[in-house]
This record gives structure tokens, sequence and C-alpha cells, in this order.
């Protein structure tokens, strides 16, 4: 850590562009000090990126050209560092990133504590204070519950982003630590179906109306225990609070638990049901083929993905029990079967015209027989897998030097308003 005072960061998102930019003027005019930080992504399949900067009656746009046309570089080339350069002005007093409406905050977070600029990450020049994200009530409901991808809204992050609005909108409000509401529902129907499906998946999320919020006074809102951008891993809890179990506006809750494992290809051919009728599904999952390795699943708007998550402690290769965290230790410890350990599904699924009897149903179908489980891990590892192929991102650096990514660089137009 470095000897200087921490600058406080308040990341802002949300899939509304103006009343995010209302949120983010309220925070600066109710500071002097303030800046606000702002990256444009709509040119980004061009390697195009418009940032803007403004700090009392300074307001700057420039135009980076990007190596990569995407997020992570605007995050590693440019974000990290301006914020390093940010922190380090005496004029500045905190820091507002206002993200694009294709950011999720969790990744920018990630970023902030694990990505290196030089040799230390950027979360020691900054205090993640507070991410506040912007529910549009006219629009939310539709993007939360729809299937429109970010490519069809001309939103997408890179030229190979395949993610769906509802999976945008979905983590932007599971990862805030407030929610802040702008304009009105369509109907008093949409208001009530839209604030059932929050209740479920982001329970313990405080909610403010922005036509009354202080920019003085509205981090105050924010729980003494919220997250504050902290990332945790995919054995954590699948939900933060507690959410309502009963059905209201159509908007259920299933939670799916099992301790035994999927078949590979009767899990692929019944994976669709978690996408029609369902608003999220989040969770972990034990398939037979790959005994040791936890996968997490997440859907949303029939948006689907699975990737690792990591080695499950009983696994020969587990991380040891003194590493994890003591929600995941306190877990186990429950639920430890002598054969299999902590291997086990969970998931968490948001229904809105599906059944949750049918997704329970074709869940367990994919689950190995009592003859397959008698079988053991020799004959499951013969199972055909679809869940066997992986991708790797296109830019995984995770260090940064500063000196090759001056704010300043020729490749850079400003454009001073």
């Amino acid at each position: 850590m470095t000897d200087n005072p921490r600058v406080p960061l308040v990341l802002i998102s949300g899939l509304a562009p103006g009343p995010n930019a209302d949120l983010a003027e309220r925070l600066r005019l109710a500071e002097p000090g303030t800046a606000v930080v702002h990256h444009d992504l709509r040119q980004i399949h061009s390697g195009v990126v418009r940032r803007r900067i403004r700090l009392g009656d300074r307001d700057q746009l420039t135009v980076l050209e990007l190596a990569h046309g995407c997020v992570s570089c605007t995050l590693r080339e440019d974000l990290l560092p301006l914020l390093r350069k940010l922190s380090q002005m005496p004029q500045v007093r905190r820091i507002v990133v206002r993200l694009d409406e294709a950011m999720e905050p969790e990744p920018v977070s990630w970023a902030l504590h694990n990505v290196l600029v030089g040799e230390r990450p950027v979360i020691e020049d900054v205090d993640l204070r507070a991410v506040l994200t912007v529910v549009d009530c006219a629009g939310w409901l539709g993007d939360s519950t729809g299937d429109d991808t970010l490519a069809e809204r001309n939103l997408r992050a890179s030229p190979e982003d395949e993610r769906t609005v509802a999976q945008v909108a979905l983590s932007q409000v599971e990862f805030a630590d407030l929610l802040v509401l702008a304009g009105a529902a369509t109907d008093a129907w949409s208001a009530a179906k839209a604030s059932a499906v929050l209740d479920r998946v982001a329970p313990s999320i405080p909610r403010v109306e922005l036509s009354t919020v202080d920019g003085k006074t509205v981090l105050d809102a924010v729980p003494a225990d919220a997250r504050r951008g902290e990332v945790t891993d995919m054995h954590g809890p699948l939900l933060r609070g507690q959410p309502p179990l009963h059905t209201d506006c159509g908007i259920g809750l299933l939670t799916f638990t099992s301790q035994r494992p999927f078949h590979p290809e009767r899990l692929h051919d019944a994976i669709d049901v978690l996408l029609d009728g369902v608003v999220r599904t989040r969770g972990r999952l034990w398939v037979a083929s790959q005994p040791d390795m936890a996968l997490w699943i997440e859907s949303a708007g029939g948006g689907l993905g699975v990737g690792h998550a990591g080695p499950w402690l009983a696994a020969p290769d587990g991380p040891d029990w003194a590493d994890v965290s003591p929600e995941r230790r306190t877990l186990a410890s429950l639920r430890w079967d002598p054969l299999f350990g902590d291997r086990a599904q969970e998931l968490v699924v948001v229904t809105d015209q599906a059944t949750p009897d049918e997704i329970e149903a074709a869940l367990n179908g994919a689950l190995l027989t009592e003859e397959e489980l008698a079988a053991g891990e020799q004959e499951w590892l013969r199972y055909p897998d679809p869940f066997g192929e992986w991708h790797e991102e296109p830019c995984e650096d995770t260090e940064i030097d500063p000196e090759k990514h001056d704010v300043n660089a020729s490749n850079r137009k400003d454009e001073t308003q």
C-alpha cells in the first residue's frame, strides 16, 4: 500500500444513459473536486472509444484508438491508468466512474483489485465506496426478462460480445450496493412484477428514487455490510440476503440441490429448461465426466454461460481449507459426504412463465441413475462431454506498464469542450 490516503471512488452502472448521467452529475455537483469519468463504447467494434472527463470547469472529450476493440482493453489500457493518475492529482477529492451501459460492475471491480498497473493494483490508490446501479423503471422489466441481445441494441462491448441484455441488466443489479430507481413503470402490474424480480435477484439491496437523490447524502443509504466491489468466488452464496420463497406476480424461486453428479449429455439436453420462461439461473454444477472440477452456470434472457469454478475441496488438487472463505468451509462441513466430499449441485432459478416442477423434473432426470452411480468414476470419465471445450479470453494480461499507457499518448485526440 502507498502512504497517501486513497481517493474515494464510486461506480455507476445501468442500461439507461440519461438517468446514469443524471446521477453522476448529482454526485459531481454535491462535492467540489469530484471527477466524473465516462467511456462511450458505441464505436468499440471499430477500435474507437470516446472518453469524457468532467472536473470543475474542465470538460474534456478524448478519442481513444485501441489495438483491440474490447472492454478488457479499455479497462487495462485507459481506465485503470487514468484512475491512478486522477488519484494523484491534488484537486481530485473523489472519482465517479459512469460505466458504459454494456459494462458490468463486477469485472471492473475485479480489475481494480487484481490487474497490475506497474507493480501494484489500482485499488491501492482508490477506495471503492459504493457500486450504484440505476434501474430505469419504464424499461428494466422488459430488459431483464426479454431475449434481446446487446448486438440487437447496438450495445456490444466488443465485436464478439454475445451477451443478452437480460444478462447485463441482472448482473448490474446483483452486484450493486444501492439501486437507484429512475422514472416510473408503464403500469402498476409492470411495477409490481419488476419489484418481484428485484426482490428475488437482489433481496438485500436497498432502493432509492433518483428524483429524491441528494448527491451529498445518497451514499448514506449504502448498508454497512455492503460488498463495495468485493468479488466473491464462485463457491460463495448464490444470493445475498433472504429472498421471498412464495410466488409473486408469476415470479417464483426454485432452489435445486443434489449430492449426485449430472450425466454430461443428459444435462446438455436438459439445459434448455433453464432458458425458456426463466428470468435467471445461477449455480454450481457437478458433472460426472469432470469429477474434480466444479462448473459455474448462469442464464438470463436466452443467454447461457458455463465455465470452470475451480476444484472441489475434496479434489486431489483442491484448495486448502484455510485458503477458502469461512462461508465455503461452513457449507462444505454441513454437507460433507463420506465418498464425494463437498461435491454437489446447487442452483437458484428465478422463474417467470416456466413451471418450477418441470424444471426440477428435468434436472432430476439428468442426474446419474443408481446403476450409473455404482459404475464409478472410471466409467464416468468415458462419457462424451459437451462441456469439455473451453475458450480463452483474447486479453488475459494482468499487468500494465504505466509508461506504455500514458493517458496523453499520441494515439489519442483531445476535444476540449
